[in-house]
């Protein structure tokens, strides 16, 4: 069985995020998505939010060889734990190839039996972030072509709370 792992923030998850999971759900036979800590990040929803938030977004999806997880170590660690050949990356820009491929490599290093496969976004999604989306939510701009449909009341909650804070 080939097991991939599509790790990530998912601070929150996006359509982007969804595609790159789907799309990796038909080259592997199961798939974890895994909520990562990202030292150099806050996040605005906390772990358990993250995990719930991609929970609904597979589910609407209808991606049956999906699970989540959470993890706060290290990604190769995780991977060798799980039994994963892969860890699957989304790519949208070059700017995001020079940082993912430097962590392929030392992943590669940590764990040499695990390989790193990155699929590149459609151009629908090539400008799409997490952070631009808490952007213009936060500003009060319509999300509803970013983020997964049964995501966007929470979401939208979420950030209305914290600009009331």
């Amino acid at each position: 069985m080939k097991i991939a792992i599509c790790p990530g923030s998912f601070d929150p998850v996006t359509l982007g995020h969804v595609d790159i999971i789907r799309r990796a759900s038909q080259l592997f036979d199961q798939v974890i998505v895994v909520v990562m800590s990202n030292v150099s990040k806050s996040p605005l929803f906390s772990q358990v939010e993250r995990m719930d938030l991609l929970q609904r977004a597979v589910k609407e999806a209808d991606l049956h060889n999906v699970t989540v997880d959470c993890y706060d170590g290290l990604l190769a660690e995780y991977a060798h734990s799980r039994r994963a050949t892969a860890i699957v990356k989304g790519l949208r820009a070059m700017s995001d190839f020079e940082y993912e491929f430097q962590m392929a490599l030392t992943n590669r290093k940590l764990n040499p039996e695990v390989e790193t496969v990155f699929l590149t976004t459609t151009a629908d999604h090539m400008y799409l972030s997490s952070s631009l989306v808490k952007q213009v939510a936060l500003l009060g701009g319509d999300i509803s072509d970013f983020v997964p449909s049964c995501l966007l009341p929470y979401i939208i909650d979420k950030l209305r709370k914290e600009t009331e804070q």
